[in-house]
């Protein structure tokens, strides 16, 4: 699978992740954060794989950082998860950059991206990310 047939199966399928590469393709979706903790659970080495995904915001970008992740096309990514991932060295592509993520009902800033904003540790904002995803389900 090549980088434009991702993003291509992305958005006819109306899937939310793509990760791939010439032999293994994973689909999720999974709204949010959730496929990306979900594959950081299962230990899955995602590493080479490339990825897309339909929105990026800072909390994204760290999970990316944290499953090894070093190719991402994003069709929505915020400035501060652009800069995040190229502090870490990782190829972003990305068709809409905007300011910041809107959380769903679009009347405020996604949670996820305020949550770790002034973060600058992975490993913190991994735990900052869950704690997050936590008292949002209470």
């Amino acid at each position: 699978m090549t980088r434009s047939e991702a993003i291509t199966r992305l958005k006819e399928e109306g899937l939310t992740l793509v990760l791939y590469n010439g032999q293994d393709c994973f689909c999720s979706r999974e709204r949010g954060v959730a496929p990306l903790l979900s594959l950081l659970d299962a230990r899955r080495d995602v590493s080479s794989l490339c990825a897309v995904d339909k929105v990026v915001g800072r909390a994204a970008a760290f999970l990316y950082i944290a499953l090894g992740i070093r190719t991402l096309h994003a069709v929505t990514v915020s400035e501060a998860a652009k800069c995040l991932l190229s502090e870490h060295s990782v190829a972003l592509s990305y068709e809409v950059l905007v300011p910041r993520i809107l959380n769903r009902a679009g009347n405020g800033y996604c949670p996820m991206e305020s949550a770790v904003l002034s973060e600058e540790d992975v490993g913190r904002a991994v735990l900052c990310i869950r704690e997050t995803l936590a008292s949002l389900r209470k």
